[in-house]
């Protein structure tokens, strides 16, 4: 019995981590951690400071400087499957850890301050409704320690209790901010009572916001950019959605489409309140009802300030500089000004703790995965996760010490202007990062947003750091020097020979930086020059390029060489040129495929020309050629090699066609085929052949299509052969070579569309294709007719690469497919500029020459566009998870 229960609790499916969608979980979080304490209690202070003019701007400076690092992380985070980690993550798996850890140790100090600076603000709010009610404890700054600490303890415990109880504090927050905010704008329309008078405040009055629109600075921080460090922390809560990536369900389109609603939405908060409360309030004013001018108290004399015109005096305390309330004085004005000042006290609370609360959510996160990584000593110890989220309880706990630490400060005005250097040199490195991909044409850099610039990344970095040194630039040297001594470090730690040659042998290959490194079997390479401008469209400047010659042993290649070469430059073909003499073609192009390149920089693809002449070319030739071609293609199983040893050529290109190819030019990125989502194929439905991807790249004249045969394996949910279709790894070289091409200029105007193959229908009812194939095939067949088994054995060793009875019968399937897929080729692609397709492989020895040969006739023949056959061998040429 207590077996049987044991196989009952083990068949229990495992609990699944909350996940939450681009509302709950990026928006409504980065909204409310952006709605913070500056919004209700620095804001209006800021405004009669700047004026309405000079905050306007400072709130559009902001917006400006997270709308493009917002438009950036948009991009990093549709480069591929986001996992946890947030910020880190995504620039660590972008430019590489050694900069990612860099962004990740700021971060995560900047998130762990701001706890301190949100929850600051949360207890000055409650320390002045204690003196308005004399329930002081202490004095007041120490009332502001004891509450801030009791807070966060709070905090800590709602944070801990899980991420589905910190979401749904999230959406309570949120609401009364809602709230709070009708609250305060019905406010603005109330009349004002004598109380509010006294205080500064008389509705909307044009005289107002005339004398509020210029700045009016007061103070050690009165400044353009003393106010702008104040309030900028009130803009950083940008990212507050990508550091929860881990519990998001679709980071890639949570995170863009959040972040930016959330900028959006909430700048025009802001600048809605800013206009408001500057039309609405003086910026001096005593709060005692006698300061009228019609009161006793007033002498004769000049009344200075707007509020004389509405009949109150606040000279004396103006010129004193003792005024307690005002838009200049009082930090509790939105209370003044709401229609019900309770409502205001309890949005202070929902914005304060929401902000902390996101904050000291988010910086345990980033940091933990910045520890699994184990870049600096000492911090492996809060790697460790615990629960189903794999909660970061000890990055918790780290957090909570330095929130607490800056608590103790107990003055939001110095707490907040430390932080805003940190942010804005993460967002300074965000920019970066996503200018530094686009400009190096990675291939692994393949974004699905598309609403970014590399020229407006480069702004928002070259702007965040311009601004860093404005507000403080000693501040801003103290973080660079993070930076650097940080990022040094981990480049000194980073594993290496110091040696260029061994570095080259030592380094693994990274598959966000796959490039085919090509050895073409070009002969000559002025003989076959399509061939080599083709493969030179896509290697040019940036990857490996070999031209491979087999020749005889008495050919004049040593003569040769230099007009090779010569040749090569005027083209201006970025290649070497190597030739070997040996009397055997396929044995030649084995011995070039091993002694071709050094180190990392060895060819990994390897590109023939079609053999046009099979047909009529002797047998031996035939044999030859098809040999080259076998040893480069593994024979699939499941999706795995079954060599046991690795091989220097994994994967395979060759065309079939002599056309005219004009390659390179200048890099054109408008036609780049951007983050395309292979794991979106599960959820399509597809019969036979279907158009998975249609990029509309039409240019300006050139509407020729470039289309591209995928055929994907049954890992994928499709129910495709093993043999005849090649797994996934096989294919990513089917998606690179066209997306690499359409980065060139004269490639550039080409629309890619993607087709994939679920289920080939039967091709036996198209007689006039099969009569077609036969024709092909007929010179090359064995007729053994009634002959003897040991007869035809002898036949077939003599001629091995003639067709018998059994060879067509076991590939009946295979022949009918390619005929099919000819038909569809003539349908759907005869006005392509170049149709590229993997190419087919069927086991060594089990295949007769001809007939191999005569599949790839068959599906090429009569068409117009050349044919591009692509075959890889199990290695990752694609990136499909950003990791």
């Amino acid at each position: 019995t207590e077996a049987e229960e044991k196989d009952v609790e083990a068949d229990e499916p495992e609990v699944e981590p909350v996940r939450f969608g681009w509302v709950t979980g990026v928006m409504i979080r980065c909204m409310l951690n952006i709605w913070g304490v500056i919004l209700y209690l620095r804001l209006p202070w800021i405004t009669a400071q700047a004026g309405i003019g000079l905050t306007w701007l400072i709130i559009i400076m902001s917006s400006v400087v997270t709308s493009i690092t917002g438009l950036s992380i948009s991009a990093i985070s549709t480069n591929g499957k986001v996992k946890a980690g947030g910020t880190y993550f995504l620039i660590s798996r972008s430019l590489g850890p050694e900069l990612g850890g860099s962004i990740g140790l700021l971060f995560s100090f900047a998130n762990a301050v701001a706890v301190g600076m949100h929850v600051v603000g949360f207890s000055e709010t409650v320390k002045d409704l204690l003196v308005e009610f004399d329930g002081v404890m202490s004095d007041p700054t120490n009332d502001i320690r004891i509450v801030g600490v009791i807070t966060i303890t709070v905090l800590l415990g709602i944070a801990l209790a899980g991420m589905e109880w910190e979401a749904k504090a999230q959406v309570v927050f949120f609401f009364v901010i809602m709230i709070s905010f009708i609250n305060y704008f019905v406010g603005t329309f109330i009349p004002a009572t004598p109380e509010k008078m006294s205080k500064g405040y008389f509705s909307y009055r044009t005289n107002n916001f005339l004398d509020n629109i210029g700045p009016e600075w007061r103070g050690e921080s009165g400044s353009f950019f003393g106010m702008f460090s104040i309030f900028f922390p009130s803009a950083t809560g940008i990212l507050a959605g990508a550091n929860i990536s881990g519990d998001l369900k679709d980071p890639a389109v949570a995170i863009p489409q959040g972040t930016l609603m959330a900028i959006f939405l909430t700048t025009l908060t802001y600048l809605a309140i800013a206009a408001t409360i500057g039309t609405c309030m003086v910026r001096d004013a005593s709060g005692n009802l006698n300061d009228t001018l019609a009161s006793a108290n007033f002498t004769s004399g000049d009344c200075v300030g707007r509020a004389c015109e509405y009949g109150w005096n606040f000279t004396e305390c103006a010129v004193a500089g003792t005024c307690e309330y005002g838009l200049a004085n009082d930090y509790q004005t939105m209370s003044l000004v709401s229609a019900f000042s309770p409502l205001i006290t309890a949005g202070i609370f929902a914005a304060t703790l929401s902000s902390a609360l996101a904050c000291l959510v988010s910086a345990p996160k980033v940091f933990q995965c910045l520890c699994q990584d184990n870049l600096y000593p000492l911090i492996g110890f809060f790697a460790k996760g615990y629960g189903k989220n794999n909660e970061p309880l000890r990055a918790y706990a780290l957090t909570f010490l330095i929130a607490v630490a800056f608590i103790l400060i107990a003055d939001l005005n110095t707490i907040a202007p430390v932080i805003s250097n940190f942010f804005l040199c993460s967002y300074a490195l965000i920019n970066f990062s996503c200018f530094h991909a686009t400009i190096t044409n990675s291939p692994g850099w393949r974004p699905s947003f598309r609403y970014f610039s590399k020229w407006t990344a480069l702004f928002g970095a070259i702007v965040s750091v311009v601004i860093m040194f404005l507000l403080n630039w000693w501040s801003a040297l103290i973080v660079i020097g993070i930076i650097v001594v940080s990022l040094a470090y981990t480049t000194y730690k980073k594993p290496g020979e110091g040696s260029l040659a061994l570095d080259l042998r030592t380094s693994g290959p990274n598959v966000k930086e796959s490039w085919p490194q090509c050895l073409v079997l070009s002969g000559p390479p002025s003989f076959r020059p399509a061939l080599v401008d083709f493969v030179n469209a896509f290697t040019k400047k940036v990857s490996l390029m070999i031209c491979g010659n087999v020749a005889e042993v008495n050919s004049s290649c040593f003569e040769n060489y230099n007009e090779q070469l010569q040749w090569l430059s005027t083209r201006k073909i970025r290649s070497f040129y190597n030739f070997i003499t040996t009397g055997d073609l396929r044995a030649g192009a084995r011995s070039l495929m091993q002694v071709s390149g050094l180190g990392r920089l060895k060819p990994n693809t390897m590109v023939l020309g079609f053999k046009q002449d099979w047909q009529t070319d002797s047998p031996q030739n035939l044999e030859n050629y098809v040999g080259i071609i076998q040893p480069c293609t593994p024979f699939p199983s499941g999706g795995r090699d079954l060599s046991t040893k690795k091989r220097l050529q994994p994967l395979l290109l060759f065309l079939n066609s002599e056309s005219i190819f004009v390659g390179g030019g200048a890099v054109n990125r408008k036609g780049e085929l951007r983050g395309l989502r292979l794991n979106k194929v599960e959820s399509t439905a597809i019969a036979s052949w279907a158009l998975l991807v249609d990029f509309h790249l039409v240019g300006r004249w050139e509407k020729r299509v470039l289309d591209q045969m995928g055929l994907w394996p049954d890992s994928l949910g499709l129910h495709l052969h093993p043999y005849d279709f090649p797994p996934l790894a096989s294919t990513g070289l089917t998606l690179l070579i066209p997306y690499l091409l359409t980065r060139r200029k004269r490639w550039s105007h080409c629309k890619v569309r993607v087709f994939i193959s679920g289920q080939i229908a039967n091709a036996e009812e198209h007689r006039e294709d099969r009569k077609e194939f036969e024709d092909i095939i007929a010179p090359f067949r064995l007729n053994e007719g009634q002959k003897g088994q040991e007869t035809v054995e002898e036949m077939q060793k003599d001629a091995p690469w003639k067709v018998t009875d059994e060879d067509l019968r076991v590939y009946k399937k295979k022949s009918e497919q390619h005929m099919r897929l000819h038909e569809i080729l003539q349908d759907h692609s005869r006005n392509a500029a170049l149709i590229v397709m993997s190419l087919p492989v069927v086991r060594k020895g089990a295949c007769p020459s001809a007939l191999y040969m005569a599949w790839l006739e068959m599906v090429s023949k009569g068409l117009h566009p050349p044919v591009v056959f692509i075959r890889g061998n199990q290695e990752d040429a694609l990136t499909l998870y950003c990791q």
